[in-house]
């Protein structure tokens, strides 16, 4: 059996990436069980208020969502377990220093399956306010509307 290569997406954390400004990601693996992966290769996560704290230094990622899988029996999983990221030591390090600053949070981004094996998208964030957010979106919109021109330009429908 071949094994799969690249990167499969199971599940993003899009609310993420509009609450919070994001200052540095790393890659990480996840410990799992069976049945935590059988629910994965079905596509079935959630990381809405999921997030990762550093405890005895260790990373722990909490509030993941990974439902039972179906066809389990008693050996199914608990859907809001902690999980233990696996990170170097030196990444860790950094981390820790990290967080302890003010305002800083650690937020999965994605989970995805990187060569047959579950990773998760850790991003180094900072909240942001409600007009950052809002100056993100003009943002986003005046570019949709420059594209859109262009595209219209180039058609020959320039509009007056």
């Amino acid at each position: 059996m071949p094994k799969e290569r690249g990167r499969n997406l199971i599940t993003s954390n899009r609310r993420a990436r509009h609450d919070y400004a994001v200052l540095d990601s790393i890659e990480a693996g996840i410990v799992l069980t069976g049945t935590e992966v059988k629910s994965l290769r079905a596509g079935r996560a959630s990381l809405v208020d999921a997030f990762a704290t550093v405890d005895d230094g260790e990373v722990w990622l909490r509030n993941v969502h990974i439902p039972e899988y179906t066809q389990g029996t008693w050996t199914n999983h608990e859907p809001r377990r902690t999980r233990k990221l696996l990170l170097h030591r030196k990444e860790i390090i950094r981390l820790i220093g990290k967080t302890r600053e003010k305002g800083l949070s650690l937020v999965p981004l994605s989970l995805y399956f990187k060569d047959g094996r579950v990773k998760v998208e850790l991003a180094l964030v900072r909240g942001k306010k409600s007009y950052d957010k809002r100056q993100d979106l003009a943002k986003r919109d005046a570019q949709r509307e420059m594209t859109r021109a262009a595209g219209r330009a180039l058609k020959g429908k320039v509009r007056a």
